[in-house]
């Protein structure tokens, strides 16, 4: 799809002779019929986007709990929030959950899409995960409906993470190896790309093409903002969950040295496939509010009651011990015992 300045024109309250002069002033390219490319659209409306919809405490220079706003600007209630609201989940599908948020309004994004093209391109083995290729679509078949990652739809799901992150703040993307190399240059067209990182899980996988002992962690950026520490290496070692509740539950620990590299206190983070709820639990352990959803029954029921188990008593019902592997640099972070 291709946008042009009277797109941000007609979405934005602000006159059009702003958005000319700081497109002449910035030397943003546009073309003879006003087409601009996919990275300026993003950047330009959310620059001219009502910042009303986010209030700031000017007082102390600390954002108000989003949590409250939203649940007047969503169009549907969370499905699970936790008494003190910190938390909250829904059941939808990503795309429309973004689309619900108000722009501006999440601090960090970390999240592991259900990608669809290496179990339906590829159709290794019997689809051990997701049930029989051969019963694609009918009820009960499959635990949890995939992400059906074609460009246009990925490039949708990445521009409505774009907008409703705030400025100088980090995503992070998980990636099997048949998605990386189909989906994550996609990504360049609207972030900053800053790394590709590499969950080492300790343990051999299965595979048929060389055993899968790996998957990646694509780092970006909208804006600028130094990682909290300058310890944390690009290769995670971190054993896989197994016998799990839930099918490709992720350690809890992937998510926590997610937020120990990007999220401060009060942060808000979102995840838009919450899956067993892994995001969440590290959010909480991080000090952070948590928005997330899932289209999957199973996946909120996982998450919800995980959860309320863990406020209540800090048990994690679906992750009994730590995984960490034999990396005396990622045990450091988790002791605070980095140097910065």
């Amino acid at each position: 799809m291709s946008y042009t300045i009277y797109d941000i024109q007609e979405r934005s309250p602000v006159v059009a002779e702003k958005i000319e002069k700081y497109i002449k002033t910035n030397k943003i390219k546009v073309g003879k019929k006003g087409q601009i490319s996919d990275k300026s659209y993003l950047i330009l409306l959310d620059l001219f986007s009502s910042q009303e919809e986010i209030k700031n405490d000017k007082k102390n220079g600390k954002p108000v709990n989003v949590l409250n706003d939203l649940k007047i600007q969503i169009n549907h209630k969370p499905i699970f929030k936790s008494q003190d609201q910190r938390i909250s989940l829904f059941h939808d599908d990503a795309i429309s959950f973004l689309k619900s948020l108000p722009t501006a309004s999440v601090d960090i994004i970390i999240t592991d899409p259900a990608y669809s093209g290496m179990n339906q391109r590829l159709k290794l083995g019997r689809g051990k995960i997701i049930g029989k290729y051969a019963d694609a679509g009918k009820d009960g078949a499959k635990w949890f409906e995939e992400f059906h990652d074609t460009v246009e739809n990925y490039k949708t799901f990445l521009q409505q993470c774009y907008r409703v992150l705030r400025n100088n703040r980090h995503i992070y993307i998980m990636f099997d190896s048949y998605s990386l190399l189909s989906l994550a240059p996609i990504a360049r067209d609207v972030f900053e790309v800053k790394n590709v990182l590499c969950w080492d899980k300790a343990n051999i996988g299965l595979g048929h093409y060389f055993r899968r002992r790996h998957e990646f962690i694509l780092f970006a950026s909208k804006g600028k903002r130094h990682l909290n520490s300058k310890s944390i290496p690009d290769v995670w070692k971190i054993k896989r969950v197994v016998s799990s509740e839930y099918p490709t539950q992720k350690p809890t620990e992937v998510f926590e040295l997610m937020l120990k590299g990007s999220a401060e206190k009060d942060f808000v983070v979102c995840d838009p496939f919450v899956g067993s709820g892994s995001s969440a639990i590290a959010a909480i352990k991080s000090d952070c509010m948590f928005i997330g959803c899932d289209t999957s029954e199973k996946a909120i029921s996982v998450s919800k009651e995980r959860i309320k188990q863990f406020l209540k008593n800090k048990t994690d019902l679906y992750q009994k011990s730590s995984l960490l592997g034999d990396d005396e640099a990622i045990t450091k972070l988790f002791l605070n015992g980095e140097s910065k």
